[in-house]
């Protein structure tokens, strides 16, 4: 099963960016096992700007999309998105690619499952 989630909101601040990213750690284990895909747009995309300094204890989006890819998930951002906020393709974390609408519009149409938080 395909599980593609989209993002839209800022990465701190708000919890659903968070609570996001949690359902695909968790889709994408052992015990659940889905193929996952996560698109980020909007200032949501701030989320996968390398060089996050969190305080102690509190989470950390970068680390959290870091885990992601290396445990296979693919993450895409807006490219036009990236491009309003000043961030280019080198500022995001390792793994974590430029997308564009035609992208995440042929994702949506091969996912069994789409959530937008």
């Amino acid at each position: 099963m395909m599980l593609t989630i989209i993002i839209n909101d800022a990465p701190y601040g708000i919890e659903k960016p968070w609570n996001a990213l949690r359902l695909a750690s968790t889709s994408v284990g052992d015990e659940i096992g889905m193929a996952v895909r996560v698109f980020l747009m909007g200032d949501s995309v701030l989320s996968a700007k390398k060089g996050q300094k969190t305080p102690e204890g509190y989470y950390n989006m970068e680390k959290m999309l870091q885990s992601l890819v290396k445990r296979g998930v693919e993450v895409k951002t807006c490219g036009a998105c990236i491009d309003a906020r000043g961030i280019k393709e080198s500022d995001l974390v390792e793994g974590v690619k430029r997308g564009s609408m035609k992208i995440l519009a042929t994702w949506i149409k091969e996912s069994d499952k789409v959530l937008s938080f």
